[in-house]
């Protein structure tokens, strides 16, 4: 399935302790969902954090739903 959240997402014990975070990145699904339950929208959070793409957003939410 294509923008398949596991596409984007991976856990690592040596990343973060094992939480679940964006492929290639630091950032954790936790503190994303964070951000977008502070208000956040998405929009500004790829403005701050250029690293990200609005699929891996997307994907931290598929992720927290199928949670």
């Amino acid at each position: 399935m294509s923008g398949d959240w596991r596409s984007r997402i991976t856990i690592d014990p040596k990343v973060l302790s094992g939480k679940p975070v964006i492929r290639g990145t630091r950032m954790s699904v936790e503190f994303i969902l964070d951000l977008l339950a502070n208000g956040w929208t998405i929009e500004e959070i790829l403005e701050n954090y250029p690293q990200l793409k609005k699929e891996d957003v997307i994907a931290a939410l598929k992720y927290a739903a199928k949670l």
